[in-house]
């Protein structure tokens, strides 16, 4: 065996630790639920109607949780359609020729048919060398699945899989039926919790599962409503988790740039004049190349370059 092929196993083997993990506390919450609450707290002080009830609306819960946690683990996140392929011939002459420029033209040949809007930072068509295709609108390359998806959002570790254009749903879904999931649970444990917590109920097997049932659940549904409130937020403004993060590292990286700019402007090449009251008048222009546009990411082939010019007085 290669030792490529051998990382690429052993780096996959180690992917469905965090999908372990998550199945163990699942199947400990069902355990800790169904069993420990309703049938040895609920049943056994003689509330049967309300164990019925608890059981019912957890079942159902639970089901949803674990169909959308299902279909977004096996449900390929979709990679480009052999139309995004080079031909043959246009691969043939990409890897002959040495010049980017020229390498360029040939992928500026085969794009012009495609539905493609966007380049990358430096105006070059975005090409995968691994795939060895042009890069659809929000296409990228995952390392870890070793393959272009398409409208990739992010490879997340707790499904072992990419969440792209096929299973972005399914990843909403999740996160919706895993929060109802624990508030449900959190909910209904409270009161039994805190008569645990106050030793108002016997001390029994179920005190442990209980009372770690409620922080557990707690806990998730914290940090779960923080990230599917992000994602809802990303599917009103149309963008992904990789558009977003190229939209703050560009602010960021244009905002220092302009103060680095403003500051040389200032120390050296401010024109200053003194009108007659004596109050100092600075007027400079600063005209800033707009190479980037994060999002999407720069149009395609022969757009004009934009400028913006800044108009500072005081």
């Amino acid at each position: 065996m290669a030792p490529w092929t051998f990382w690429r196993c052993c780096q996959r083997s180690v992917g469905w630790v965090p999908v372990l993990f998550i199945t163990f506390v699942v199947v400990w919450s069902y355990y800790a639920y169904v069993v420990e609450l309703c049938v040895f707290t609920l049943s056994g002080n003689g509330e049967n109607g309300k164990a019925v009830v608890y059981l019912v609306a957890f079942h159902l819960f639970f089901v949803m949780f674990v169909w959308s946690y299902w279909m977004t683990i096996f449900t390929s996140p979709a990679s480009p359609s052999k139309e995004f392929y080079l031909s043959n011939s246009e691969k043939e002459r990409y890897e002959k020729e040495f010049s980017q420029e020229r390498q360029q033209e040939i992928l500026r040949r085969a794009a012009r048919d495609l539905p493609i809007y966007t380049t990358s930072a430096s105006r070059t068509i975005r090409y995968c060398e691994r795939c060895q295709l042009i890069k659809p609108d929000r296409a990228h390359h995952c390392s870890a699945c070793d393959m272009c998806i398409l409208k990739m959002d992010h490879h997340c570790p707790w499904v072992n899989n990419c969440v792209g254009f096929s299973n972005y749903k399914f990843f909403l879904l999740f996160l919706l039926y895993s929060l109802l999931y624990c508030l449900f649970v959190a909910t209904t444990v409270l009161q039994y919790f805190i008569k645990f917590w106050t030793n108002e109920l016997s001390d029994t097997r179920a005190k442990f599962h209980v009372l770690f049932l409620f922080f557990v659940s707690t806990m998730f549904f914290i940090s779960v409503l923080s990230l599917f409130s992000y994602h809802c937020w990303l599917v009103g403004k149309n963008r992904t988790t990789i558009a977003w993060v190229m939209v703050a590292v560009f602010q960021l990286a244009l905002w220092g740039w302009i103060q680095n700019k403003l500051l040389l402007q200032i120390r050296m090449n401010m024109p200053e004049d003194l009108n007659c009251r004596g109050r100092k008048q600075k007027t400079w222009e600063m005209t800033v190349l707009a190479q980037i546009n994060p999002f999407p990411s720069n149009r395609l082939v022969n757009q004009k370059t934009d400028y913006w010019t800044v108009n500072l007085s005081g």
